[in-house]
């Protein structure tokens, strides 16, 4: 009987070895984590302590802070108006996001399918529509919605549809109308470029296998390129929940044109007003505090959802 063919001369595999641990790439990350601490554990840590505070116009000056507790989250979350922020917030940024990510995709998918000289000119547009200071992008915006002089109202009004000396900003519905479009227009170029970025790493063998299938446009869309890209839609995703939770340049300066701050306001415009419009920096640090953890709650799902790829 050979030896391969002996039961007894069956080897066992051993146990493999565990590798040491490196310390050294530890030690590397101790400078950037020290760095982060102290740029963003400070500010965080001021916040938490001001928000059991009474700190106001008198604490800018010098007066000692009042510790009151949780009385500033009481006082806060027992008001009709901040829940009516929180819902109006959660809302806008929810409905931003999706609509951010859709067309970002479908302009990706465009960006994919045309040719290159086409594919360079959205590039550059998108590029430009990017770059461009939130400043300089706001003052276009607003007179474009003007109700007295804006092209908007004057191009409607050309169609057949009156809309003559029509406020856009007046009504809170008309109001998020056009902070929508600015805010969407602002995100979709990141959106776009991220999903574009994805779709150049799928096989096109891959999917001219599957149209030889038989599989049809939207087949092979669902079943084989949103999946590949899933990682990318997650990641772009969860980045435009957590910035249109906490949108406020948009806001402020759409307020500032002659909007109605009381029924337009979001978190962002809502902790500016609490502490440097009424100077009670306590109550705007507890609700800079619980935006923290709105934004460490809408994003959890999505948190765990990448670990657990990772891992």
């Amino acid at each position: 009987m050979t030896a391969l063919s002996s039961p007894a001369r069956t080897q066992v595999a051993s146990p493999q070895r565990r590798r040491p641990r490196q310390v050294a790439p530890y030690l590397l990350l101790v400078p950037a984590i020290a760095i982060l601490l102290l740029a963003l554990g400070y500010p965080l840590v001021w916040q938490v302590i001001t928000s059991t505070q009474h700190f106001g116009l008198a604490q800018q000056f010098g007066k000692p802070p009042q510790f009151v507790g949780a009385a500033n989250y009481t006082e806060l979350f027992t008001s009709t108006q901040t829940w009516a922020v929180v819902g109006r917030s959660v809302a806008f940024c929810l409905v931003n996001a999706v609509i951010t990510v859709v067309i970002g995709i479908g302009i990706a998918l465009l960006m994919n399918a045309v040719g290159k000289v086409t594919r360079l000119i959205l590039q550059i547009s998108m590029l430009l529509a990017w770059a461009m200071p939130v400043i300089a992008s706001m003052t276009v915006w607003i007179w474009l919605f003007d109700w007295r002089r804006g092209i908007v109202n004057w191009g409607l009004t050309q169609l057949g549809l009156d809309f003559t000396n029509h406020n856009w900003l007046e009504q809170p519905l008309s109001f998020y109308f056009v902070a929508t479009v600015i805010v969407v227009w602002m995100s979709v170029p990141f959106v776009a470029f991220s999903v574009y970025a994805g779709l150049t790493q799928i096989s096109t063998e891959v999917l001219e296998a599957a149209q030889i299938d038989g599989a049809n446009a939207g087949q092979r869309f669902f079943g084989i390129v949103v999946p590949l890209i899933r990682p990318v839609l997650m990641i772009v995703l969860l980045l435009q929940v957590i910035w249109d939770l906490r949108v406020f340049a948009q806001i402020k300066m759409l307020q500032d044109a002659g909007a109605p701050t009381a029924s337009t306001d979001l978190l962002g415009t809502y902790i500016y007003r609490l502490g440097v419009g009424a100077s009670d920096f306590g109550m705007a640090s507890a609700l800079s505090i619980f935006v923290l953890l709105l934004t460490v709650a809408l994003s959890f799902f999505y948190v765990m959802h990448l670990t657990k790829e990772d891992s």
